[in-house]
Formats: structure tokens, C-alpha cells, sequence
């Protein structure tokens, strides 16, 4: 049964030793069935690989149509090399690649943290020059909230990446309303900062409310209905908003993400992710 305490942060973490030095290559996707695209269908399937969030589609036969296609297979490693080879028209292959590979398969805590503080770098140097780059936006604040789980939400409040992540994420829907991600992702912060230091300080210190939060997460849900992802969240957001009384309801949003079929090997992860919080 899922719980609230449950942090959708990495399938491969228990038990690992801490003995990367930066250089070795990064864990291979553990499965063999995932989904596989080349640089041709990876086009086709465009939309819905991205119903998550709006990104113009890369030119056939482009090194970046081929690194989606690897990030969309599970070739996270070599996704995200070829982002960086291609500037800043390839930023955000490069962070989103990054970014899901540490949130879901780096084993060790030190090299998953130095990552995402390598997409918090990369994206808001980006955004100082792109002030209004959803993309930037977004992955700075994705980031940002999986780095802040990792050194603790209260700590990560302290320091005030809070704020710097809620007004990301509405700085990314204010431009592109229809980014389900980012409704999720600030769903999410609302239910988190709640859990954390209560609905009283919450409101009036962060601004965030259990009905915003709810709100958000029905309207991300409506964009992008196959998102385990923030089936995943909304589950957990429920337990910290309202207690074991919505243990049913939370149950119920895993195991619809457990029996998704995924489309890529992000939603793979998603997928298993849900089967493991379900064994729990």
C-alpha cells in the first residue's frame, strides 16, 4: 500500500555503495521490453510522448530527433550527450534526460544530487537568458524539487528553493497553460510544504492551500490522463493532505498507474515505480 512517506526518488537506491567518481557510465534501463524508437518514429509518436508538456517537434533526420529517440528508449547516458553537443537548441534533451535518469535509476544519493544541481545550473543559466523558456522553467524547477527532497523539504524551504521552485512552475503555466507537468509538479509543492509545516504557515508563508493543491492536480490529470507519474503524486499528496481516511483513494490512483501501458521507457519506470509503492 502506497504511503505518504513514499518518495518517487529511485528504483535502484537499496543497498548501493557510494563509489561513483562522476566517470563511471551511468545504470542501464533493466529492462529489455521498454518501448524503442529511432529518429523516424520517435516523430510519429510525438504527441503523445509528449502530452506531458509542449515541445516543438525536432527536424527529421536531426542529431536531436535521434537523442529523443534514445531518451524515449531508455538510453538516458547518450540522450543526454547529445543535447549538450547541440547547444541550446538541445538544453532541454540534455536536462530532462538527466534529470529523469537521476530521479529514477542513479543508486547513489551524492551522484543523483550532483545531477540535479547540474540541470538547476544548466536551466537557470538558461533561463537568465531566456527569462520566458518553458522548457528552462520547468526542468530548473523538476530539479529543484527532487533535490530538495533529497536534502530534506524543510531544509530545501530554509534555503528558500521553495519559493524560487512555486514561482517557476507559475511562471511555466502562465505561459503555456496547457503544461500538465507543471500543474502536477506544483500540485505536488502545495500537498509537500503543507505536509511539512502545516496548512496554517503554509498559506501564509508559501502561499500554498489543499484546495489549490487538488485543483491543480485534477486539472493536470484532465491534460495528460495517462500520467502514472502524477497518478503517483496525487496519491501521495492525498495521504499528506487528508490522512489514512484517502488510503482507499491512494490505492486506487496506483494501481491505475501500475496497469498503465507506458509509451516510453520514462513511463516504464513510472510504471514499475507504482507496482513497487503497491508492495510496499
Amino acid at each position: 500500500m502506497p504511503h505518504h512517506d513514499f518518495k518517487p526518488l529511485s528504483l535502484m537506491s537499496a543497498g548501493a555503495p557510494n563509489t561513483n567518481t562522476g566517470t563511471e557510465p551511468w545504470t542501464p534501463l533493466p529492462w529489455a521490453d521498454s518501448p524503442r524508437y529511432d529518429a523516424r518514429s520517435v516523430l510519429s509518436h510525438w504527441p503523445r510522448l509528449h502530452a506531458g508538456h509542449e515541445l516543438p517537434l525536432p527536424t527529421e533526420g536531426s542529431a536531436l530527433a535521434e537523442g529523443w529517440a534514445l531518451y524515449h528508449s531508455g538510453d538516458f547516458e547518450r540522450a543526454a550527450a547529445i543535447g549538450l553537443e547541440q547547444g541550446a537548441a538541445g538544453m532541454a534533451l540534455a536536462n530532462q534526460a538527466t534529470a529523469i535518469y537521476a530521479n529514477y535509476l542513479e543508486p547513489r544519493e551524492s551522484v543523483r544530487l550532483a545531477m540535479f544541481r547540474q540541470v538547476i545550473e544548466r536551466a537557470g543559466a538558461q533561463v537568465d537568458a531566456e527569462p520566458d523558456n518553458c522548457q528552462a522553467l520547468y526542468w530548473q524547477s523538476y530539479a529543484l524539487g527532487r533535490y530538495s527532497q533529497g536534502i530534506s523539504v524543510a531544509r530545501a524551504l530554509a534555503q528558500g528553493l521553495g519559493s524560487k521552485l512555486k514561482g517557476a512552475l507559475e511562471r511555466v503555466i502562465e505561459l503555456q497553460p496547457r503544461h500538465a507537468d507543471a500543474h502536477l509538479a506544483l500540485a505536488s509543492f502545495h500537498a509537500e510544504v503543507i505536509d511539512k509545516v502545516g496548512a496554517l504557515v503554509g498559506r501564509m508563508t508559501y502561499g500554498v492551500r489543499s484546495e489549490t493543491s487538488v485543483e491543480l492536480f485534477e486539472r493536470g490529470l484532465e491534460l495528460h490522463p495517462h500520467s502514472a507519474a502524477g497518478m503517483m503524486e496525487y496519491a501521495r499528496a492525498q495521504l499528506m493532505l487528508h490522512g489514512e481516511s484517502r488510503m482507499g483513494e491512494a490505492t486506487r490512483l496506483y494501481e491505475k498507474a501500475a496497469a498503465l501501458k507506458p509509451a516510453d521507457a520514462r513511463e516504464r519506470l513510472d510504471v514499475e515505480l507504482a507496482r513497487a509503492g503497491l508492495r510496499d
